[in-house]
């Protein structure tokens, strides 16, 4: 392995390597633009029938048109959990893998229709509640989206929302990623302690080129993102590789896959680390617990 090779961490698992998914089903939130579009549209090429779960219906159905195999549009706004509810109670059948990719970075502070926090909101508790609902009917795995920015995440129980904190936009980002991998962690627990053979796992993509770097609603940052994608990011399809090794591959529970090389930033997906905090089972369960009481929703007994 040369140098370049090892930094960059070109090489290793490609989109030539995703196996055959005829006969699976899988549903991918956020897959009407950069990340999303580019794992439902891999998925799709592979012979899965997936589900583009978005909120701009109209949107999904352009970029359903532009990718082969079976594709299903699906209304889902995960900053609404009545649009939550209403998305489980309309999906028909069983899915084999639900991707919670959709999210939002690093915004303005703004509250969902439930009053949360928004990126909380949308990150961790709309995915929290879509993967409780449509449990029953998944059957082999969950993957969720999180972000080597987890490591910049602080959880405070008693402020989740952000409503005695003074509302800082990548400190919020940074813990709604790090309750991603939380999440992940006591759902694979919860699952394992019930004998299920369902999995839990999760997937960053590094530092990859897609829209949600310029929609801050910050000039500055918006503009400095403009520069680190042209210059450093790989693109979103490289991004997507991850996710779809860890939708796709014999990752363990718990598992979660970056891209390899540049400090997790680019590169072939593999296996890595996470932060302390993201090891932290008793904050990991008492996460869950404040996440179905604010819900209203919590696994099936």
């Amino acid at each position: 392995m040369n140098l370049v090779t090892k930094l960059l961490g070109t090489g290793g698992w490609s989109l030539t390597d995703l196996p055959s998914q005829s006969g699976r089903r899988f549903v991918v939130t956020g897959a009407s633009s950069g990340l999303g579009v580019e794992t439902a549209r891999a998925l799709a090429g592979a012979g899965a029938e997936v589900v583009l779960a978005v909120r701009d219906t109209d949107k999904g159905a352009r970029v359903a048109a532009t990718m082969p195999g079976v594709t299903d549009v699906r209304r889902l706004d995960l900053a609404d959990l009545g649009s939550v509810r209403s998305f489980v109670d309309e999906l028909g059948g069983e899915v084999d893998v639900l991707i919670n990719n959709a999210g939002i970075m690093a915004v303005a502070e703004g509250r969902t229709v439930d009053g949360f926090e928004q990126q909380f909101g949308t990150n961790h508790l709309g995915h929290f509640a879509l993967t409780c609902l449509l449990f029953p009917r998944i059957r082999e795995r969950v993957v969720t989206v999180s972000s080597s920015l987890h490591k910049q995440g602080r959880i405070d129980l008693d402020d989740l929302n952000w409503e005695r904190r003074r509302y800082q936009p990548w400190p919020a980002y940074g813990q709604s990623k790090l309750a991603n991998l939380l999440f992940t962690t006591e759902l694979q627990r919860r699952l394992a302690a019930r004998g299920s053979a369902v999995r839990a796992v999760a997937a960053h993509p590094g530092y990859s080129s897609t829209a949600l770097q310029t929609r801050t609603g910050n000039p500055v940052v918006n503009a400095l993102s403009s520069i680190g994608n042209a210059v450093v990011a790989q693109s979103s399809r490289d991004g997507a590789l991850p996710t779809l090794y860890a939708a796709t591959m014999d990752v363990p529970g718990d598992g979660f896959v970056g891209p390899q090389g540049l400090g997790e930033m680019r590169g072939g997906p593999t296996l890595v680390d996470r932060s302390s905090a993201a090891k932290d089972g008793e904050t990991a369960r008492r996460l869950w617990e404040l996440s179905a009481e604010l819900t209203g929703v919590d696994l099936p007994g």
